[in-house]
């Protein structure tokens, strides 16, 4: 079974962050919320504990995801435990989702050299590789990227569907289908 380590550093953004944890555990994968530090506050004032503190290797998870939201996505670039350990991931061929202002830790790493990628509008004048397309999930190798908290579902649902999950049937159940038509 797949296994998913949402990264929350303080100023996270709660909607893309929370969004994934909800749908993940409700296709039945594990994922855990893992701050950089125990008690982690969102962008808009949430206090989530986080399931584990990082101490330097997620080499045990299939995905590592990081959420949007400022200052969360610079406190997440400007560590350089993590940005090292993001590039010893890509390295071993796991999967890394960023949304939201969340490409920039990617970019930081090194990681969007030659890769198609999306993230908030405005934010990819920060990002120095990589090609930017405009759309609500773009998937390139092992990267994966969405725009914003307005995509935090579709960008889910496109997380279960690569990790072989029944998205499907979690977008009927959600009723997603009959506000978005897909």
């Amino acid at each position: 079974m797949s296994k998913v380590a949402v990264m929350l550093a303080n100023g996270f953004e709660e909607i893309e962050a929370l969004t994934v944890v909800d749908v993940l555990r409700r296709a039945n994968i594990t994922c855990e919320m893992v701050g950089l530090e125990d008690k982690v506050t969102g962008s808009h004032g949430i206090q989530v504990s986080a399931d584990s503190v990082f101490a330097g290797d997620l080499s045990d998870y299939d995905l590592v995801v990081l959420p949007g939201g400022m200052p969360g996505s610079a406190n997440l670039r400007d560590n350089e435990v993590l940005i090292d350990e993001l590039q010893g991931l890509n390295q071993a061929g796991k999967k890394l989702a960023a949304i939201c202002a969340a490409p920039i830790v990617l970019n930081r790493a090194g990681l969007l050299s030659g890769k198609k990628f999306t993230c908030y509008d405005g934010v990819q004048e920060q990002i120095a590789d990589g090609s930017y397309i405009k759309e609500t999930v773009v998937v390139d190798g092992n990267i994966i990227t969405s725009r914003g908290p307005a995509t935090a579902l579709a960008f889910s649902y496109h997380l279960v569907e690569i990790l072989g999950g029944d998205a499907e049937s979690l977008r009927k159940g959600m009723l997603y289908q009959d506000i978005f038509g897909k």
